[in-house]
């Protein structure tokens, strides 16, 4: 069970593929093809995250190899066209790279991917040494929780700061069915917005009902 948010550091992948600023077109090329991955972070110096290359960098070179752009497309699309004539990961790399510290929490890293439009980002420690990558799907582990345990960490959680003082302690019952939770019982009393927002803080959950008995009395506990 888990009382605190999950972390980066619980799912990203630590065995990474990677490159060197030197690496030629063909070698990343090859590196995708091999590993059957889309993108590959470049590191400098030190191990430390200088950019990330994909395919979307590479295709420029096939997508201008047998036409001449016209004027508007040059100067629309200078960093494509760039792309287009490059030949190491230095110059195809799209940098500075967008990361994300292991300490951070998968909503943060969630909003990143979003925010950037990327499917998966560096993990990196205090000086921007590499430490993995954590991808959509690793984000989406989380749901991957049991409702045993979904239920468990919502009663002992969230249950106690939603119950009176003088209320029993099986006031409110907890039920989760396919990551779905739902209240029952004496709710009267309780911010439901708030009981609501509580819930589905717990990751893992998918959604939140609530069902008060209307009397007072207890709700079943699964």
């Amino acid at each position: 069970m888990h009382g605190h948010p999950h972390l980066v550091s619980d799912v990203m992948t630590r065995a990474v593929v990677t490159v060197g600023q030197g690496a030629a077109f063909k070698e990343i090329v090859r590196t995708l093809e091999q590993w059957r991955i889309s993108a590959l972070p470049v590191l400098g110096e030190e191990g430390r995250v200088v950019g990330v290359v994909s395919e979307a960098d590479l295709l420029p070179k096939e997508e201008f190899r047998d036409s001449a752009p016209d004027r508007r497309t040059q100067m629309r699309r200078l960093a494509d066209l760039a792309k287009a004539g490059a030949v190491t990961a230095d110059e195809l790399m799209s940098a500075p790279a967008v990361t994300v510290g292991a300490d951070a929490t998968l909503a943060r890293a969630a909003r990143m991917m979003a925010r950037h439009r990327v499917k998966r980002l560096p993990v990196v420690d205090g000086v921007g040494g590499l430490c993995g990558v954590v991808s959509r799907s690793d984000l989406l582990k989380v749901f991957l929780r049991p409702d045993a345990e979904l239920a468990q960490e919502i009663r002992e959680q969230v249950i106690p700061l939603l119950i009176p003082c003088c209320a029993p302690s099986d006031a409110i019952g907890v039920e989760v069915a396919d990551g779905v939770a739902t209240l029952t019982g004496h709710l009267e009393g309780t911010p439901l917005a708030a009981a609501t927002r509580l819930v589905r803080a717990v990751e893992g959950v998918v959604d939140v009902r609530l069902r008060p008995s209307g009397d007072g009395t207890p709700g079943g506990t699964k």
